[in-house]
C-alpha cells in the first residue's frame, strides 16, 4: 500500500515498506517543508513528483551509489581534468545551479524540479543542508550539480552540463573532495547508464537503509568547514 501523509506530522513510514512496483514508492501527500525533508533524508526517503502529481515519496530497492572504492575515472576523463581552464566551485551559486538543472531537464524530458522544489532546497541551502558544485568558464557557469548532505551521505539531486564534460568535472571534483574530507557514500537514488561510467554501484535498500542509520547514530557528519564557498581542486589525483 501506499501510505498518506498527515499535514501536521512529518514523520514516515519506515523505508522497507515501500512498493515493489512502482519501485520505491512509499508515501504520498504531505509537503516541502524543511523539517519533512530533513526526515525523509535521515531515514533514505527522497521526494519525487511534477507540478501534476502530489508529493511523492521514495526508497527504491536497490539503491544508486557511489563510494570512496567504487569511484570511477576513465583516462580521457583522466587527460580533460588535467588540461580544461575550466574552474570549479562549490557553494557559489546554488540558485543559478538549480535553475540551471531544472531549465535544461524541463528541455529534455520534463522536469521534477518545480517551482516549489527550488522554494525547498533554497531553505534548506541557506540552513546549510543543501550544497551546490558550480563548473565555470570564466564568469558563465556551464555545469553544476546540487543536493543535501546529512550524516555522512550526499544525496545528490540534479546535475546539468551546457558545456562538454562539465558535469563529469563536477562530480568527480566533488566526489574526491567530499571522500577526502570523510564523506561515506554519495547517493545517486536511482540507476543511471550515465552514472555507471564514473563507478555507480548498486546496493540492496535493506543495506543502504542500515548504513545510513549507524551514520547517522555515530555522527558520522563531514565538517561544516568543508561546505565553505571556496574554489575546488579539480585536477586528477591519479587514483581512481
Amino acid at each position: 500500500m501506499v501510505y498518506r501523509l498527515a499535514a501536521q506530522d512529518t514523520s514516515f513510514p519506515p523505508a522497507e515498506l515501500a512498493l515493489r512496483e512502482p519501485n520505491g514508492l512509499l508515501a504520498v501527500g504531505g509537503d516541502l517543508s524543511v523539517a519533512r525533508l530533513l526526515n525523509a533524508y535521515r531515514n533514505g526517503i527522497f521526494p519525487w513528483f511534477t507540478d501534476d502529481d502530489p508529493p511523492l515519496w521514495w526508497s527504491p530497492d536497490p539503491r544508486a551509489l557511489f563510494t570512496p572504492a567504487s569511484l570511477h575515472e576513465s583516462r580521457s576523463m583522466r587527460r580533460f581534468r588535467r588540461r580544461t581552464p575550466l574552474r570549479v566551485t562549490l557553494n557559489h551559486d546554488f540558485a543559478g545551479v538549480i535553475r540551471r538543472c531544472a531549465e535544461v531537464h524541463a528541455s529534455q524530458e520534463g522536469t521534477w524540479i518545480t517551482a516549489a522544489m527550488q522554494d525547498a532546497y533554497l531553505q534548506l541551502h541557506a540552513l546549510g543542508y543543501a550544497h551546490s558544485v558550480e563548473v565555470w568558464d570564466q564568469t558563465t557557469l556551464v555545469g553544476g550539480m546540487y543536493g543535501v548532505a546529512i550524516d555522512g551521505i550526499f544525496c545528490g539531486e540534479s546535475m546539468f552540463h551546457c558545456s562538454a564534460n562539465a558535469s563529469k568535472l563536477a562530480f568527480l571534483s566533488f566526489a574526491e573532495n567530499f571522500f577526502t574530507a570523510g564523506g561515506k557514500l554519495l547517493d545517486a537514488q536511482v540507476p543511471n547508464a550515465h552514472l555507471v561510467s564514473l563507478g555507480q554501484i548498486e546496493m540492496p535498500r535493506a543495506q543502504f537503509l542500515y548504513l545510513v542509520r549507524h551514520f547517522r547514530e555515530n555522527q558520522r557528519s563531514v565538517s561544516p568547514d568543508f561546505w565553505k564557498p571556496r574554489v575546488l581542486n579539480h585536477k586528477s589525483s591519479g587514483n581512481l
